[in-house]
This record gives C-alpha cells, structure tokens and sequence, in this order.
C-alpha cells in the first residue's frame, strides 16, 4: 500500500515571522523541467459540484488546485514555500504584507494584481453575495462591517486590505495570528484571486470560470457533465506533468471505483464500503494518504434530549470505533482521542481519555443517570458516497449498547443532506466532519468551534469563552506555546463535551493502470497537476 505521512508544521512562523519565495509549489526548477516533459490526459471521479467558483465552492476542491494557485503552497512534507506570492511578511503577526510574483496572468491573459485579490477577497467577503467559504476571511479587518449582525451592510470592502501597488497588498488582521502564511496556501479556496470581469456576473462567472493556475477550463460548467481543463501555457508556476484532467461527477462513488478497476477512469477517492477490498482489488495502486481529517457524529444540541452531557457521553462510549475501524476501513484509519486531527502538530492525543474508549457498560450507565432517553435516535448522513455501513454499525451499537432505538437514514445526495443540516431539518446525530484546508489545529478548531469558521454543517457549539481560547492560540509565534494554547482550547471544549469525535482519517485513492504515482500535498489531496503516467499511457 502506498502512503505518505506528511510533517506538519506547528506554525507558520516556525521558520520565522518572514517566507520569500522558494520552491514554488512543492517542484524544484528541475522537477518543473522534467514534468515539462510530460503529458496525456487523465480522468478524475468527483461529485458534481454545483458551485465551481472558488469562494462558493464546497466540494469542488480538486477543480479549484487545478485551474486555481494559491498565493503559498503546503507540500507532502508540511514545507510552507511560496507559490503566486513572492513574499508574506510581517512584524508583528498582525499586520501583513503580500508581494506578488511578477508576470503571472489570467487564463484570459489579464494580468494577476494585488487589486484583484483585495476586489476578490472582498466580493467573497460581503454578506448579501453569500459566498459559503466567506468565514476563510473572517480575522481580516472589516469583515464584521460586511456582515453586519442587523440590516445590510454599508460597505463593500475590508478595511483591513490596502493595495500598495500593482504587486503589493498590506492585510491587517484582528489580532495577530501565527498561523496566517499557512491560511494561504492551497486549500483556501476564497484567497483565490479572481479576475475584474468575474463580478460583473457571477452567475456567468460560475459556469466558466477563469484563474490563474497551471489549468485553464474548456467549455462552460453544466451539471452532471465532465469538467474539462486543459493545460495554460503561459503558466508561472512548476509545469504540471499531463495536458488535460477531466473531471467526471458520479452520484456513487462506488461506480466509480468499479470503473477505475475497469480502465475507463484513473482516480478516485475509496467509498468506506471499498476500503477493505480495495487492496486485493488493486494492490500497489492503493494510495492511503495520512491527512488532516477527523469525524464526528454531530449531536442537534437544538434538541433538548441530547443536552445533558450525560447522553452525549454516553453516545460516544457506545461506540466501537476499533471494530468499526477494522471492518468498515480496513484498519486504514484511526479511533479519535483528541478534538483535532493527529497530523496537525500539537494535537494532544489521548485528551479525550475514556470518553473515546469503548465501554457500553458505562455508556448504559451514563444514560440511565441522565433519565434515559426519549424516543429514537434518528442519524441523518449523506447518501452515495458510501457511507451506509459505517452509520449503519452507529446506529446498531447504539440500539445494542443503550437500549434505544436508532436508525440511519442518507439523503438522496450531498445537496440534499447539505440544505436539510442547514436549514436546520434534522432531528438527530448526523454526518459531521472537516478535513483542513491548511495543516494546523488552527483551521479544525475554527471550522468546528467558532461560527462561521467555515463548516456550516458540523457541530452548533459555538462558546465566546472557547472563541476568546482560540484568538489566544493563534496569537502564539512560538511553535510550543502555540501547541499549548491549542490544548487548553480542547481542554475547555472537553468540559461540554458538544459531540463525539470518531476518527483520524486517512484519504485513500486507486487508480487504474495508467497512473504511476499519485502525489499527494497537506491537505492529503492528490495533486493532479504532478501526476506519473505509466510508460504508454
């Protein structure tokens, strides 16, 4: 089995409180002289996004690495180096100043400017635009006037974001925050930059979108059809190694995967109903990525039967993550002991103590003390993308352990599951995970724990006390004490216990036979643009 364990980084500011430019995006000079070389096409297994631009997009991150770059890069080895910035630098971690690499374009040929990123963080940022990755903004200066907590907003851009030059922009921050040169790397996607004409209708924008990346798409975005893009030959970055990547949506990912195994597609992500045949089924073409992903069975604390911590304790020591583990992932994941993925440096592993730990006979106990529970516990997940054995077995050791009924039921698909979470239709523990944008607590602890930090559909617990931690964290330069601030932050959640976490988890990819490495980057996404084609293909 192939796999990559990246080295994170506790802080960005571990190398100092300055990045110049390096690498590039993970490839030397020669590596982007020999991927010049490359070539041919690959096919990639996704679920139809609906949304493609880079502020609105929820599961078009694939897409987004490809027509897209990231003003910094996070390789495989955790290495933070420069990719469209030149440098990121700053004095006191709070007020930050951004040079632009020189030449860089448009696939339209505009030039890439520091106006485009301030004009494009700002149109994610404003409220009334409702972009769904808005809270990646949300530490900047001036967020809060664009999204007032009453009536509309009276200005349409950040304070906190000054244009210097053409190639120079300053951020100010709310406080200072260690971790923002990793904010900027590849899993960002509303730090993208945009070109001027994208806000002349977004609409439009969304079904042919233009960036800057090593990709430039081909014909205009229509559901359920393959996403084409091909090679930008005025490309400043490390030439990718093929020519063209289609994106092919499918409503089962188990589908997929059979037609990976078939030939006729290259990649795609392992369903959990696949991962423990998936190595007799395809051997060294197995690619298990450790990444900076965690789940949790997300409780509706808007229900009064699931607010004394008691149930939600209870919940969670019913369940065999072990077992689970071992016939449902093939043992490629790993039980949660901490709030926070183990890759990200500083988790402390082991704080969730004997509330992660399977003891159904405590867990009935625990239930019994809060006065049992009423009615049935309904779990409410995603449909076709193949996780009905894993809240099936929730909802069995939960209907064994505790002597209450529970069921799982999916949705029709991921839109249909996002809207219900959202409009707040569920009446029961649901899907609930986040796999981070940027390799550091940081981001796992903002998008669960702090509202609008950018998972919408995880857990509603949202404490100005657990918040006030979280700023505190973030503040530290210091790579070990920023790893003890982010442990006193779990150490307080721990005291509400708002939810179970139920595992790490490793991303795993097969691949046909044309494929001969698939890399990987922080963020435990394949990275397409530097993919191996076998001899032939």
């Amino acid at each position: 089995m192939n796999s990559t364990r990246p080295r994170l980084l506790a802080g960005a500011l571990a190398l100092s409180l300055t990045l110049a430019a390096c690498s590039g995006g993970g490839g030397s000079d020669d590596d982007a002289s020999t991927a010049a070389g490359g070539g041919g096409a690959i096919s990639v297994g996704v679920t139809d996004p609906a949304q493609i631009i880079p502020g609105r997009q929820t599961v078009a991150y694939d897409f987004s690495m490809a027509v897209w770059s990231s003003l910094t890069w996070a390789d495989d080895a955790g290495e933070l180096t420069m990719l469209a910035a030149e440098s990121v630098e700053s004095d006191d971690a709070t007020t930050w100043t951004i040079t632009l690499e020189d030449g860089w374009t448009f696939h339209d040929g505009a030039p890439v400017t520091a106006q485009d990123y301030v004009d494009s963080w700002n149109a994610v940022a404003y409220g009334p635009n409702a972009f769904e990755n808005t809270g990646q903004l949300a530490n900047i200066v001036g967020y809060a006037d664009l999204n007032p907590a009453e009536g509309e907003p009276t200005t349409t851009e950040m304070s906190g974001l000054t244009v210097v030059d053409d190639l120079t922009f300053t951020v100010e921050l709310t406080g200072p925050d260690g971790q923002f040169p990793l904010q900027l790397s590849q899993g960002q996607t509303a730090m993208y930059p945009m070109p001027a004409s994208a806000a002349d209708d977004f609409e439009a924008y969304n079904r042919h979108p233009v960036g800057n990346g090593p990709f430039a798409l081909t014909d205009d975005y229509v559901e359920n059809e393959p996403l084409v893009v091909e090679r930008y030959e005025d490309y400043q970055g490390p030439a990718p190694s093929v020519d063209r990547i289609s994106f092919v949506p499918y409503a089962d990912t188990t589908t997929a995967y059979t037609d990976v195994q078939a030939g006729n597609l290259d990649v795609v992500g392992v369903p959990a109903s696949r991962l423990q045949q998936a190595p007799a089924d395809f051997g060294d073409r197995l690619y298990s990525f450790e990444a900076p992903g965690i789940s949790y069975l997300g409780l509706p604390l808007w229900d009064e039967r699931y607010s004394d911590i008691r149930v939600r304790q209870a919940i969670s020591m019913a369940i065999d993550r072990e077992t689970i583990d071992e016939v449902i992932y093939g043992g490629t994941f790993t039980p949660a002991t901490a709030l926070t993925p183990a890759v990200e440096a500083g988790t402390p592993e082991g704080i969730c103590g004997e509330l992660c730990e399977y003891d159904p006979d405590a867990a009935k106990a625990l239930l019994d003390e809060a006065g049992g529970f009423d009615g049935t516990i309904d779990i409410y997940y995603p449909g076709g993308i193949g996780l009905d054995e894993l809240y099936t077995a929730i909802a069995n050791q939960l209907r064994q352990n505790l002597g209450v009924e529970s069921v799982a039921t999916p949705s029709t698909d991921w839109a249909e599951f996002y809207e219900t979470r959202l409009n707040g239709d569920v009446d029961g523990p649901f899907f609930s995970r986040w796999g981070a944008l940027y390799p550091s607590q940081q981001n796992t602890l903002r998008a669960f724990y702090v509202e609008d930090g950018g998972c919408a559909n995880c857990i509603p617990y949202y404490e100005p006390e657990v918040a006030e931690l979280i700023a505190t964290a973030d503040a530290q330069v210091d790579a070990a004490d920023a790893a003890d601030a982010y442990a006193a932050v779990q150490e307080r959640i721990m005291e509400d216990f708002p939810a179970p976490p139920l595992f790490f988890e490793t991303y795993s990819y097969v691949t046909s036979e044309r494929v001969a490495d698939l890399p990987t980057s922080a963020v435990g996404n394949p990275t397409y643009a530097a993919v191996t084609l076998a001899e032939g293909a």
